[in-house]
């Protein structure tokens, strides 16, 4: 009788203990997938040399996602990493009633960003353009008349700022130089948070792009 007591007593420490491990391998888990948050809100997708970052469709306005027949505008950041200039063609999308409506800026300078949707948009780092075209000419501006003879005559100033160094094409952030808007027309099936969309960018050097969008994050936390 002791011998089978101690043998039951036995089997059930080791049923108890493999339960507290399971137990604690679960909660584990489940706080790390809890707090688990996406690098970037969006889609990243590259065509040559242009990168498109943060490529979504914007959060609804009003109501929680898109009702079949309403337009969607689109938001993401188009960056030149090359040496020549490009541009976007056309936005199309199965999802969408026809071609997407293009509005604002559509060309993509080399070595630059465009920025489509709201300023939201633009990546963290890329200092706006007009901040650094203004600054060189300024400086250039005050320099005395009876400076060095090297020093550029005021009427160059606007070419000195054309040729600034650009940042993009090393990979890293591109300072934007233009903004438009992206909206497709009339969608076929409802768009709600969570759900994607495939939508086909096309450039005149870097030729079409298929990208799935998703519905972006609302920008603001309680939206």
């Amino acid at each position: 009788m002791r011998l089978q007591n101690r043998r039951v007593l036995g089997a059930g420490v080791s049923a108890l203990g493999a339960a507290l491990v399971l137990a604690g391998c679960g909660a584990g888990q489940i706080t790390q997938t809890d707090t688990q948050q996406p690098a970037v809100n969006g889609t990243y997708a590259q065509v040559k040399t242009i990168v498109l970052r943060n490529a979504a469709v914007q959060y609804p306005a009003q109501g929680p996602g898109y009702a079949a027949g309403s337009p969607a505008p689109l938001t993401l950041t188009v960056i030149n990493q090359g040496q020549k200039d490009d541009k976007l063609v056309s936005v199309t999308s199965e999802g969408a009633s026809g071609p997407a409506q293009i509005s604002g800026d559509t060309a993509i300078v080399a070595g630059h960003s465009l920025v489509i949707g709201p300023a939201d948009a633009v990546e963290q780092g890329a200092p706006p353009q007009s901040e650094s075209a203004n600054s060189t000419p300024a400086s250039d501006a005050n320099q005395p008349a009876s400076g060095a003879p090297s020093s550029a005559p005021s009427s160059s100033a606007p070419n000195t700022a054309s040729s600034a160094p650009q940042t993009g094409e090393s990979g890293g952030a591109a300072s934007q130089l233009g903004s438009g808007k992206v909206v497709l027309p009339g969608l076929k099936q409802p768009l709600w948070p969570g759900a994607t969309i495939k939508v086909t960018f096309t450039f005149q050097n870097a030729g079409p792009i298929v990208v799935e969008l998703p519905v972006a994050a609302p920008a603001h936390a309680g939206s």
